[in-house]
């Protein structure tokens, strides 16, 4: 059997879980060429794709090696054997990559995928937020800069955050700069969070009344909320969590039917995880996630553009908080 063969059997192989999602002449008429040539660079290249929750499922399935939340995605890059890493994801989460993998090349498909909380605080901001707030620690979310990164005690993610907050043994932290996600780790701990405007452009736009209407148009639905979400939100909903604790949330617990009140694709990737499963879906779209397509992927791997480097004077303060969580 000759080489083109193996590969195409094996992206065959890798239609079964979009089945559901996908009509196969779809999926071999949009996906099936870039996906053959994506597990063909991989191996050219020695290179590994990792890919957030938030990706459309000819990514999630297809062709992704580690698939997770920011803290998973972030775990698994200490770990990584392959000298090229494809971040199917945004920026910041290519920057942390990096900062875990000095030595390594690591690609970013579309160095335009940004995210609305990381551009929401520069460096700068966190320079007067720490002066006007002496001694107090800072938590900073890892939707954020590498250089935002560099000026703070520890990160944190959605999946960690109360975890984090609660090690350092304090009665008031700086937690920048997802307002929500600051002012929900406050409701479940009681330790007062000096905070930032930022906000999830996704997240955001969810509201209470929705979330009302929603349970009225299908009673008995379960609905599981990020905590990026307003508090409002929350309190809405019957559970809230990561997007990994939503994976797990649902795989554990089976619900007849679930809402998810976060970004679009998680629900198309749960659902062809969970057949038993009915999904709600409340569509609001990451555009920046949006920006990573298998095209794009591919030419990362074909061109080794666009790489992420990190300044040499903000590597190791930035590491340093990133490593702090993950210690945690």
């Amino acid at each position: 059997m000759d080489q083109m063969t193996l590969v195409r059997d094996r992206s065959d192989a890798l239609y079964e879980p979009v089945s559901r999602l996908m009509t196969r002449e779809d999926w071999e008429r949009n996906f099936a060429d870039d996906i053959r040539a994506i597990l063909r660079l991989k191996r050219e290249r020695n290179a590994v794709i990792l890919a957030h929750n938030y990706q459309t499922p000819e990514i999630f399935h297809c062709i992704s090696d580690i698939r997770g939340d920011s803290l998973a995605l972030a775990r698994e890059a200490q770990n990584l054997d392959q000298q090229v890493i494809v971040m199917a994801g945004v920026h910041f989460m290519a920057e942390t990559a990096k900062l875990m993998n000095p030595q390594k090349t690591v690609l970013i498909p579309d160095s335009m995928a940004g995210c609305s909380l990381a551009e929401s605080i520069t460096a700068t901001n966190v320079r007067a937020f720490k002066a006007a707030y002496p001694g107090v620690p800072v938590v900073t979310y890892v939707n954020s800069s590498v250089a935002v990164k560099a000026e703070t005690d520890i990160c944190c993610t959605s999946g960690n955050a109360k975890k984090v907050v609660e090690s350092l043994g304090v009665p008031r932290v700086i937690m920048i700069p997802d307002e929500f996600l600051a002012k929900n780790i406050q409701n479940e701990t009681g330790i007062e969070m000096l905070t930032w405007p930022g906000h999830c452009e996704v997240h955001e736009r969810f509201t209470p009344l929705e979330i009302r209407q929603y349970r009225r148009m299908h009673p008995g639905v379960v609905v599981l909320a990020h905590p990026e979400c307003p508090p409002e939100v929350v309190a809405e909903a019957d559970y809230a969590g990561s997007t990994a604790g939503m994976m797990e949330f649902v795989a554990v617990k089976q619900p007849q039917k679930v809402l998810l009140v976060t970004e679009c694709s998680m629900s198309d990737n749960l659902a062809a995880l969970n057949p038993a499963v009915e999904f709600v879906r409340p569509c609001n779209l990451c555009p920046h996630m949006k920006r990573i397509t298998l095209a794009s992927i591919r030419r990362a791997l074909e061109t080794m553009e666009e790489e992420v480097t990190i300044p040499d004077e903000l590597f190791a303060p930035a590491r340093r908080a990133v490593e702090r969580m993950l210690a945690v």
